[in-house]
C-alpha cells in the first residue's frame, strides 16, 4: 500500500477532544456534519482547507483522551490518508486501524515540514519525504493489520475471513 500526499503538521497530545471536540458531541450520529470540526481546537482552519489524501504529521501520543471511535472516523472522512506520529495513544491506534486508517509511527515527524509531500510505503516501512528527498524507515504494520488496512476496515475484514484469523 503506498500513500502520498501534503503534510498538516501537528504537536504533542493532540487529543480525541481536539479531533472531535465535545462540544459538537450531539453530532456523533451525523459523522458527516462532524467531519466540519474535526481538529478544530488544534489548527481552526483546518476543516475548511484540508483536502482528500492530505497526510497529517504529529508529535508524540497522537489520539490520547477517550476512546471515541469518530475521531478516527472523521479524520479518514475529511480525506486523510495517513496520519503519522512519534506515538499514538493505544485505543486511537486501534480504532484507526479497525476502521482502515492507516497509522505510522517514526521519530522521522521531526524531520519533516508543514506543507512538504511525503510518500509512505505501508508494507516495506519506508516514508520518503519528496520535498527534501530524505528517506526514512519505520517498521511496519503486523501482516493481519495490513489485511485489516487493505479491506477498508475490520469489518470486511471479518465479513470475508471471520474473526478467527484476528
Amino acid at each position: 500500500m503506498m500513500i502520498r500526499g501534503r503534510v498538516w503538521k501537528f504537536g504533542d497530545n493532540i487529543s480525541t477532544d481536539h479531533i472531535a471536540p465535545g462540544r459538537y458531541f450531539h453530532l456523533r450520529t451525523n459523522l458527516l456534519e462532524l467531519t466540519k470540526h474535526v481538529l478544530e481546537d488544534a489548527r481552526e482552519e483546518f476543516p475548511k482547507l484540508v483536502k482528500p489524501g492530505d497526510i497529517i504529521v504529529a508529535g508524540k501520543n497522537f489520539g490520547l483522551g477517550s476512546s471515541r471511535e469518530h475521531a478516527p472516523r472523521i479524520i479518514k472522512l475529511a480525506g486523510v490518508s495517513a496520519v503519522i506520529a512519534k506515538s499514538f495513544a493505544r485505543i486511537f491506534y486501534r480504532n484507526a486501524i479497525n476502521i482502515g486508517l492507516p497509522l505510522v509511527e517514526t521519530d522521522a515527524v521531526d524531520r519533516i515540514s508543514e506543507g512538504d509531500e511525503v510518500e509512505v510505503n505501508l508494507e516495506n516501512g519506508k516514508l520518503k519525504n519528496l520535498t527534501t528527498g530524505d528517506e526514512y524507515s519505520f517498521v511496519p504494520l503486523p501482516p493481519f493489520m495490513m489485511g485489516i488496512l487493505k479491506l477498508g476496515g475490520i469489518k470486511e475484514y471479518i465479513r470475508r475471513y471471520g474473526d478467527y484469523r484476528i
